[in-house]
């Protein structure tokens, strides 16, 4: 069953997080628990030539791919997904056309204007039928407007109701910074809590999708309440110091 089948049932999928380009490394992650794994392009160290080594073995791996695109790099939206990814998020979606313009990135004709080339992606998925291929993308592929400034709040409707857009990913960091105005990062700001209530029932009151990342993951369990379906937690950097600090700990004891 692939992602957007998975999210649409109802199901919660957690995400790994990769920020080191190296497909060793991402390898190492996607052989973990984690059911996906997602190449950070904005501010991970990703690019385009990791991203296109680095999906392999996640795919390889059973897991989810999932990239998150630089901003405004609609085009590298379409080249990721023609590289195998399954899911793309978009940083600061601040607006109807923003979103608009990533959903044509990531949608074929008549829904977007995404362009044929999926050179590496069907392989990969062990899809040799094209026919196949182009009529079943736009259901499966799914495009992830991220809701982190007051301008996409203000949007929020609007974003949703674009045709080809799947869904929205919330960035808590990035919104505590535009909710307190600039005066603090903290994604688990009390004042907030209730709005990001409010932006996963306005997403899944018309269809659309709702993720999210977290920094604390003992939270996942409030916002998987609130409808919240993909969760990242973490990063490849995290997964790392945490391991290596639990060796040290065990053994000084």
């Amino acid at each position: 069953m692939n992602l957007a089948a998975r999210l649409r049932a109802g199901q919660t999928v957690f995400t790994a997080w990769s920020g080191i380009p190296d497909a060793v490394t991402v390898e190492a992650v996607a052989v973990t628990g984690f059911g996906a794994v997602t190449l950070d392009m904005q501010h991970g160290g990703h690019h385009e030539d990791s991203v296109l080594r680095g999906l392999a073995p996640v795919i390889s791996a059973r897991k989810h791919p999932i990239v998150r695109i630089p901003v405004g790099r609609f085009d590298m939206a379409s080249r990721a997904l023609d590289f195998g990814a399954e899911a793309v998020i978009a940083p600061m979606v601040n607006s109807v056309e923003d979103a608009e313009a990533f959903a044509r990135s990531m949608k074929y004709p008549p829904l977007g204007s995404r362009s044929w080339g999926p050179v590496f992606a069907m392989p990969r998925h062990g899809i040799a039928d094209s026919a196949a291929w182009l009529s079943g993308q736009n259901e499966a592929t799914l495009s992830l407007a991220m809701i982190e400034t007051r301008q996409a709040l203000d949007a929020l409707d609007g974003i949703l109701a674009v045709p080809g857009i799947d869904g929205v990913f919330v960035g808590p960091s990035d919104f505590s910074i535009a909710w307190t105005e600039g005066r603090a990062v903290d994604p688990a700001l009390p004042e907030m809590v209730a709005t990001l209530e409010d932006i996963a029932r306005r997403a899944t009151a018309v269809g659309k999708l709702a993720a999210i990342y977290l920094v604390d993951p003992k939270l996942a369990p409030r916002y998987q309440g609130m409808g919240y379906r993909l969760i990242a937690l973490g990063s490849d950097q995290r997964y790392i110091a945490m391991g290596a600090q639990a060796l040290l700990d065990a053994a000084k004891a």
